[in-house]
């Protein structure tokens, strides 16, 4: 079975975890803010806070932000349950956009047309690796959240994805880019915010009884995480070696290959095409041991029962995300390459 993803850990990883295993530290210490300075100095940013996954770090940030009942927050259809249960659990009110065919990321427009004087807030993915069009999304003036679960590594105007935003947000999880098993972090300017943040991550010796959570990130997923940190430029480097081999055979075929504009730098997180025999190409994989998938299971719009997005369902019933991942091999990608042409052509 050629998988669809798949982690990418090697002797590195297990020789940073067997020392703080061996330093009897394994909770969250000083390997997690070593974790939190790297990435918030690769970003570019004043701070950043660890946290025990991506959901965790949307549910601060919106509380950090004092978003709550009544309030709205604008977020893509085409996007999975994350961020709609991050907005419920703070008891605000999900307004779902319109994306763009093209580049998969939601539509500065139809942003435009969903914002209300209720709006606190506009979350944006930049969805599959490549970057969505946050400088226009910024200019509206509403805070925004950037969601770089996907997009670590990648630059829009040559500045990285996550330094545009009020505040950002990244996963961990085993597939992401980079992997500490589960885990995410929270990346801003805002020293505030910041401190408001790590606050309420841990709900132990504290002067007052506020709500707070369990959200910690231990020293041995910071341990992995570092290590993978260092890794970044040749993983993505090598996401971008498979994807030109895809791009370079199936641009003649019968699809809708990636599009990358100039001013940005796709990380190929997924490799997403567009074709009219995707339900062929599906069961054609599931019969001959190759994992494609739908980008996103189902978008939001159709768990909430709602219509009126018409490029989001476009999008749902054509795309498919091809295997990709830094350990892929080359014989791997050909049998695909072959495969898809068989299908496709």
């Amino acid at each position: 079975m050629i998988p669809h993803s798949r982690p990418t850990i090697d002797h590195e990883e297990a020789a940073a975890v067997a020392a703080i295993l061996d330093s009897g530290q394994v909770s969250q210490g000083e390997e997690v803010l070593r974790f939190e300075t790297a990435l918030a100095s690769l970003i570019g940013v004043g701070g950043a806070v660890a946290v025990s996954s991506g959901t965790a770090a949307l549910h601060l940030v919106l509380l950090a932000l004092d978003i709550g009942e009544d309030d709205e927050v604008v977020i893509p259809s085409f996007v999975c349950p994350a961020l709609l249960n991050a907005i419920r659990y703070v008891r605000a009110a999900p307004v779902l956009a319109d994306i763009n065919r093209e580049t998969f990321n939601v539509d500065v427009q139809d942003i435009k047309r969903r914002l209300t004087h209720k709006t606190r807030a506009v979350i944006v993915p930049h969805l599959f690796g490549l970057p969505a069009d946050i400088r226009e999304i910024v200019a509206l003036g509403i805070p925004v959240i950037e969601d770089c679960a996907q997009s670590l590594g990648s630059c829009y105007e040559g500045a990285p994805t996550g330094s545009f935003g009020a505040v950002s947000v990244f996963s961990f999880y085993a597939t992401k880019v980079i992997c500490t098993g589960e885990g995410g972090m929270i990346a801003a300017n805002d020293a505030r915010l910041l401190e408001k943040i790590r606050d309420v991550r841990d709900y132990d010796e504290k002067d007052d009884a506020r709500l707070r959570y369990n959200y910690k990130l231990t020293d041995m997923q910071a341990a992995m995480g570092l290590a993978q940190l260092r890794k970044l430029p040749s993983l993505i480097g090598r996401r971008r070696a498979i994807a030109g081999r895809y791009h370079d055979v199936l641009q003649e075929s019968r699809s809708s290959l990636p599009i990358c504009p100039s001013d940005r730098e796709h990380i190929y997180y997924r490799y997403v095409i567009r074709t009219e025999r995707l339900p062929e190409l599906l069961a054609a994989g599931r019969e001959a041991g190759i994992a494609y998938r739908r980008p996103v299971f189902k978008p939001l719009h159709h768990y909430l029962g709602m219509t009126g997005y018409p490029e989001t369902d476009t999008v749902f019933l054509s795309a498919v995300s091809l295997p990709i991942f830094p350990t892929l091999s080359d014989a791997d990608v050909k049998t695909i390459l072959g495969h898809v042409q068989s299908i496709l052509k």
